[in-house]
């Protein structure tokens, strides 16, 4: 993954925009990462992989739910 200092980013924003619709770019302000640009398609299937893997999660609770595997809350946080 290519990083720009936000300076650069800055200055040449019209080729980050273009870089970002290939891949992904890291942009670092201070000496520290801040933040990644990632195309418009990129950002798209990301959120869909949440949803889907959210969707997941509640079938595989609801199904723990019906089956009776559950445990108290309560119970669980003592043990910790």
């Amino acid at each position: 993954m290519r990083t720009l200092t936000a300076n650069d980013a800055k200055r040449n924003f019209g080729e980050l925009l273009l870089s970002a619709q290939r891949e992904p770019i890291k942009i670092s302000k201070n000496s520290k990462d801040a933040v990644v640009v990632i195309s418009i398609q990129d950002f798209e299937e990301l959120e869909a992989m949440k949803a889907d893997y959210l969707k997941h999660c509640f079938e595989s609770a609801k199904k723990d739910l019906a089956n009776g595997n559950v445990v108290d809350g309560e119970n669980f946080l003592n043990s910790l």
